[in-house]
């Protein structure tokens, strides 16, 4: 196991892996030769109710190093969903239930903000710099502008976003951890534009950058190495997962409320290698732009195995990586 010669680690996004136990995400991790973990914080694997135990993260350290592992960022994106969302019962299936309490919406959002400062305690205990995941939106339901929406309601959402942010962003520069929002449908920051307006709503905040994840750009006709490029200052984070198109003039973008590998949807996501994702472009701009971050596989994919997908999305990342390698030096040697 080794990272690039532009020193990037390829970590495994566990997320969708929390039905295992850690211990056991490490063995599988290992044995395909991954060099790390983007680390969900679920109970199984990383316990924010924890995260003050130095003893609970030594344990989770250890596990890691028993497999040759180390943690480069934590993922706590279903705990960031709740911190600016409008709370109904969706929100109770992806928060703990300690997050839950008794439902009250101000108290969830309340709840999931204490937990992503435990979040950043965390993983600057664990030696992990960046925490990946999403912010919620009181503002996402209105993208479409119908019924008319005032620009004065657009704008008080991202008031929103940076009061509820802030505060969590300020405890994140206090023990030198940066928070990666995932640009996502869904999130305060979903395209190019919304990007550009979420930094400046948090002034520019140190503590806060962004996850490039390109499956999320593709079907919305986005370019994320053009993103890349420009965002260049604030990318904190890489993963790689892939999406297929569908658009065959009855299949639309917005999914037409159709689940996962439906073949009536005009996209899905689909493992890396399997979809429309200009990777070797994105590799191209992250050379350019001296990105030596991780770059974390994702597995969603209801088409393909698991197990099968992490081993094949590794062996594409590093090809890849070694035949876009990074430059040794300026030049190129």
């Amino acid at each position: 196991m080794s990272a690039d010669v532009a020193g990037r680690p390829v970590t495994l996004l566990t997320l969708q892996w929390t039905d295992l136990e850690l211990a056991e995400v490490c063995r599988l991790a290992e044995s395909w030769g991954y060099d790390g973990l983007e680390l969900a914080c679920h109970p199984r694997h990383l316990d924010l109710r924890r995260a003050g135990d130095p003893s609970y993260l030594r344990e989770v350290r250890a596990t890691l190093r028993r497999h040759g592992l180390r943690v480069h960022a934590l993922a706590a994106h279903m705990i960031g969903q709740a911190v600016c969302d409008p709370i109904d019962d969706r929100h109770r299936g992806i928060v703990p239930p300690w997050v839950w309490g008794d439902g009250d919406a101000e108290g969830v959002r309340r709840r999931a903000a204490e937990a992503m400062r435990a979040a950043a305690q965390a993983a600057a205990w664990l030696e992990a710099r960046t925490v990946v995941g999403f912010t919620g939106s009181s503002i996402w339901p209105m993208f479409l502008r119908f019924p008319p929406v005032s620009e004065a309601r657009i704008a008080a959402g991202f008031g929103d976003f940076a009061r509820r942010w802030t505060p969590i962003l300020d405890a994140f520069d206090q023990v030198g951890v940066r928070f990666a929002l995932e640009v996502h449908p869904g999130e305060i920051a979903y395209d190019y534009w919304t990007a550009r307006r979420a930094l400046e709503a948090v002034q520019g905040h140190p503590a806060f950058g962004f996850n490039l994840d390109p499956s999320h750009f593709v079907w919305q006709g986005l370019d994320p190495a053009v993103f890349a490029g420009d965002f260049r200052d604030v990318l904190l984070h890489v993963d790689f997962k892939d999406t297929r198109l569908a658009l065959d003039g009855r299949n639309g973008r917005l999914g037409s409320h159709l689940p996962w590998a439906d073949p009536r949807r005009g996209w899905d996501f689909v493992s890396v290698g399997h979809g429309e994702v200009d990777f070797e472009a994105i590799v191209r701009v992250l050379n350019a732009i001296g990105y030596t971050g991780p770059i974390s596989v994702e597995w969603e994919d209801a088409g393909m195995d698991r197990e099968a997908a992490a081993a094949e999305a590794l062996t594409r990342v590093r090809a890849l990586l070694r035949v876009v390698p990074g430059a040794r030096d300026g030049e190129g040697r």
